[in-house]
């Protein structure tokens, strides 16, 4: 039976092998879950797949896991299990699996120690890094990939929708990103990846962790939120909220240049355009209304299996977009010492456009 995970397999082998690359070494994290459906835990003890052009795929983990990766159903889809004891070498389980390759790309994010011991178990055989066969296959989304987002998507929509319940004057950011939290896991997603509560001057940091400041009436507060849903796949969307009252005049005009901003980006995007044609259309919005200097960010990443991945939208990025990529648009403004502004939404190409998968208005929402 051929399954998502074996044609995902194939074309991994197919693209190495037009890569000159003759194994795969791929351990814990994004690139294993997306070629194997098991969702290892990245520990001391060695877990890697070993992917050969010329022959069958082999996961070589502990002895003691072995149970879980057959519960995942890593053998249904044509990977044999190889167990290991806590007296044997696993490098060189590793390597035999591996049928002397003497070019052999590890995944991006394998931990130094490991590549090192590679390096030894393989003796001279050239190491490469196994992005550029895999970057690509994980950027272009199938239609069940596209599906899982859009769930995500759904889910954090429902924390949002769900925001006047905890936002309120008197109380502390990191009382409301802990209600947030306990929202993001109630509303079906099965791990909370961030919470960012930034109020008042605190939203100037795009990146605020939750503190213990008091929200104040007329606050603007930057939410951003996201987390790993049963799928694997993540969501991630930032809406900005006035606590009760009146926000400040100045924001108010810049948030009306975001929001203008963001909707151009989301109108321009689709397959042919550059990823950075898509951030200069918002960046030049902002910058013509005199806020240029407060854009601090790039307009996007990709997303998926990983919060940030492929593509990443910003100046420098020539590469064209494909139908099937999803990211995100999330321009922003920040007036240090003040306060600031961010609108977020994951979308995806489609044949002649983009579909956006966080469906929350995008006007400014004041929390009576």
């Amino acid at each position: 039976m051929t399954t998502d995970i074996s044609r995902r397999l194939d074309a991994a082998r197919a693209a190495a092998k037009d890569s000159g690359i003759d194994a795969l070494l791929v351990t814990p994290g994004a690139d294993l879950r997306y070629l194997t459906g098991f969702a290892a835990m990245p520990l001391e003890r060695l877990t890697c797949l070993v992917l050969p052009t010329e022959g069958d795929p082999v996961l070589v983990l502990p002895r003691l896991e072995v149970a879980m990766a057959v519960e995942a159903g890593v053998e249904e889809h044509g990977i044999a299990l190889v167990g290991w004891e806590e007296t044997d070498d696993p490098y060189a389980a590793a390597h035999a699996a591996a049928k002397g390759a003497r070019r052999v790309a590890v995944d991006d994010h394998m931990w130094a120690e490991r590549v090192f011991a590679f390096g030894l178990a393989f003796g001279d055989a050239d190491q490469v890094l196994a992005g550029g066969v895999l970057r690509p296959l994980r950027t272009r989304k199938t239609p069940d990939e596209i599906e899982a987002l859009r769930e995500a998507g759904a889910a954090i929509d429902r924390v949002h929708t769900r925001m006047g319940e905890w936002l309120r004057p008197g109380r502390t950011e990191r009382e409301v990103g802990r209600d947030i939290a306990e929202a993001i896991l109630a509303e079906g997603h099965e791990s909370v990846e961030f919470v960012i509560v930034g109020s008042g001057p605190n939203g100037a940091s795009p990146h605020a962790e939750v503190s213990d400041r008091v929200i104040e009436r007329g606050d603007p507060v930057v939410v951003d939120i996201g987390g790993v849903m049963p799928s694997g796949y993540c969501s991630d969307s930032t809406r900005t909220y006035v606590a009760e009252g009146s926000a400040p005049a100045d924001f108010l005009a810049y948030y009306e240049v975001l929001r203008r901003a963001q909707d151009a980006q989301c109108a321009y995007a689709r397959p042919g355009v550059s990823a950075q044609s898509v951030d200069a259309v918002g960046r030049d919005v902002i910058a013509e209304s005199g806020y240029g200097e407060a854009f601090l960010h790039r307009t996007g990443h990709g997303i998926g299996l990983e919060t940030h991945e492929e593509p990443y939208i910003v100046s420098g990025n020539e590469l064209a977009l494909e139908p099937g990529m999803a990211f995100s648009i999330e321009p922003g403004i920040y007036l240090e010492g003040r306060h600031g502004a961010r609108i977020e939404d994951i979308v995806v190409t489609t044949d002649d456009g983009l579909e956006r998968l966080n469906l929350t208005t995008r006007d400014l929402v004041v929390l009576d």
